[in-house]
């Protein structure tokens, strides 16, 4: 098989379909997410569930010990862990605010912390994190875009930081995604304009890949009209 794939936020609709997507393209995956039923039920042929809460600095580190033990070497991180709150600034409070940011940045920094020297030590690779349209233009919920810009200038910064080391740090950035949560709000115009979770892990895997090599430090847009 290929490179280790290691996906945070593998248990969600869009983790799932990254999950599946490398899955086919023959990566051993190691799939990270809360535990739970939900994470149980994508174990698979080449895909290793790993139950870790990701706002926890020393959970994600102990986290890749059982990834070392599996053949073959990290190469690609995909941050897909993620939240989101919706509310004004009259509606902020301490726990939306930094429950939000320990979700969609902290998360993102810890993972890349450790995955980092192993797909360094392993020759270079890639990390593709998820933003949000949110987080760079239109109107938004205060928190959720704004923790979604930090991790826009998250991966633009650490583009230039590992470049050395020979690591792509790319985002892709989506709106609305056609999931079945989302489904059960949006109307039939809503759900037209919707892009699918495995159209947005084909961009993802492409970062990730050789066809990519190009591209370290861009935001790409993968909200069609939504």
């Amino acid at each position: 098989m290929n490179h280790i794939v290691v996906v945070t936020g593998a248990a969600g609709a869009l983790g799932r379909a990254v999950v599946e997507e490398f899955r086919a393209r023959g990566h051993r995956v190691a799939a990270l997410s809360r535990p739970g039923a939900d994470l149980d039920r994508i174990a698979a042929d080449g895909v290793h569930p790993i139950g870790v809460d990701l706002t926890d600095r020393g959970a994600v580190g102990a986290a890749f010990a059982p990834i070392d033990d599996l053949p073959g070497t990290v190469g690609t991180l995909v941050a897909v862990a993620g939240g989101y709150a919706s509310g004004g600034l009259a509606d902020v409070d301490p726990d939306t605010l930094h429950g939000l940011f320990d979700t969609n940045y902290a998360s993102v920094v810890w993972a890349a912390q450790a995955a980092a020297p192993r797909i360094a030590d392993a020759g270079g690779g890639a990390i593709v994190t998820v933003g949000a349209k949110a987080g760079a233009t239109g109107p938004a919920q205060l928190v959720h875009g704004t923790s979604k810009a930090a991790v826009h200038r998250l991966t633009e910064l650490l583009a230039d930081e590992l470049a050395p080391q020979r690591i792509r740090v790319n985002a892709v950035l989506p709106s609305v995604i056609d999931t079945p949560a989302n489904r059960s709000w949006m109307d039939d115009g809503a759900v037209a304009r919707a892009v699918t979770p495995t159209a947005i892990a084909r961009v993802i895997a492409f970062l990730a890949g050789p066809d990519a090599a190009p591209i370290s430090g861009a935001l790409v847009p993968v909200h069609g009209d939504s």
